[in-house]
């Protein structure tokens, strides 16, 4: 059996006996019942994950990166060239990043897979173990990128499956290292493009109402880049019901290796903040393989980008923050650590009306 199957057929629910448990002793706690909003609910599905109540506190956790490259870039849908993919692999490896510097903020580990670039990684000023100062680079490519959905599959299926399994080996070499809770992000010159096809793919969405502006472009190429989208759609007409055809026909390597990170941690059990847009694309995939992969998975952050609340409602899954962020590289989902962090940590260290001596409302 391939790794992809073992992982799905590994995978089940979360425990809902450790969910009712963690709701009941959120009323013991010394607080109104419901004052801490959303983390109350954070808490509670951190308790279902784990299968206990307290659940185990989520630390350490781990940023990391899965880097691919677009054919669809030739289209003209983003002003930046391709190469600036590789280049800001070596940026975050140098510390420099807008998530290198979150990271440093939030304690993360950063790690970076390079799974389809298609360019050359740019030599990495080493430390003395080696290694990059800013964090891991792993070179798991399976080719360098991907080919223009406009004019056929931008993947093969295998090339898409083995990608997934990347993102399923790589979820589980840093469970086994003792990491906690992943936050998976992306780079990708283009890959906002993919993510809104697979956005409308999965949801039945317009190309208009699910595809933004990106790196920023302006209004003229927005145009260009929905008629993108709607002319990959009228090629493939993608059905849903077949996930790994939605991905090849339209998805990053990236997507892919993302959508592998879901399910792999959620096999195992362990919580994932989900960042913005291209995180939540391939968390569609993930989810169309394996619904209850979704209990595992809480919603960093609401992108800046139409298409992340259409992706959102589609899973049912509400946002922590809403910043109008539209950066990617999990600069949002690490903003969210903190409070996932703190929703397990007072049903662990919370004190109850009865062992802190504290009258109860009447």
């Amino acid at each position: 059996m391939d790794l992809l199957s073992q992982t799905l057929d590994a995978l089940r629910a979360a425990d809902a006996d450790a969910y009712q448990a963690a709701r009941e002793h959120q009323t013991r706690l010394t607080k109104p019942m419901g004052s801490l909003g959303a983390l109350e609910e954070v808490g509670n599905r951190l308790a279902a994950m784990a299968g206990q109540c307290p659940p185990p506190q989520p630390e350490p956790h781990a940023v990391v990166l899965f880097a691919g490259d677009h054919g669809v870039l030739q289209q003209g849908v983003s002003p930046w060239p391709q190469e600036v993919t590789a280049q800001m692999i070596a940026n975050f490896l140098t510390g420099g990043a807008v998530i290198s510097v979150f990271g440093r903020q939030m304690g993360s580990t950063l790690h970076v897979v390079d799974v389809g670039v298609a360019t050359t990684i740019p030599d990495l000023p080493l430390g003395p173990d080696g290694t990059p100062a800013g964090g891991t680079l792993h070179r798991r490519r399976v080719q360098p990128g991907t080919a223009d959905f406009t004019a056929g599959p931008a993947l093969s299926r295998e090339a898409a499956v083995q990608a997934v399994e990347t993102g399923i080996d790589i979820a589980g070499e840093l469970i086994d290292g003792g990491c906690r809770m992943l936050v998976p992000g992306d780079m990708g010159i283009g890959n906002t493009t993919a993510s809104a096809a697979l956005i409308a793919a999965f949801t039945g969405s317009d190309a208009q109402a699910v595809t933004g502006r990106g790196t920023g472009i302006d209004d003229a190429a927005l145009r260009i880049k929905v008629d993108v989208v709607r002319r990959g759609l009228e090629l493939h007409r993608p059905d849903p019901r077949d996930p790994v055809g939605v991905l090849a026909a339209f998805g990053g390597l990236e997507h892919a290796a993302i959508a592998g990170l879901l399910l792999g941690a959620a096999a195992r059990r362990t919580p994932v903040i989900l960042d913005g847009v291209i995180v939540q694309s391939a968390a569609l995939v993930a989810a169309a393989l394996r619904p209850e992969a979704m209990d595992y998975w809480i919603a960093g952050h609401r992108s800046a980008e139409p298409g992340s609340q259409v992706a959102l409602g589609h899973m049912g899954l509400r946002a922590l923050l809403d910043l109008g962020l539209r950066l990617g590289e999990a600069s949002g989902g690490v903003l969210a650590v903190p409070l996932v962090q703190a929703a397990a940590r007072v049903l662990r260290e919370g004190a109850t009306f009865e062992s802190a001596g504290v009258s109860e409302a009447r």
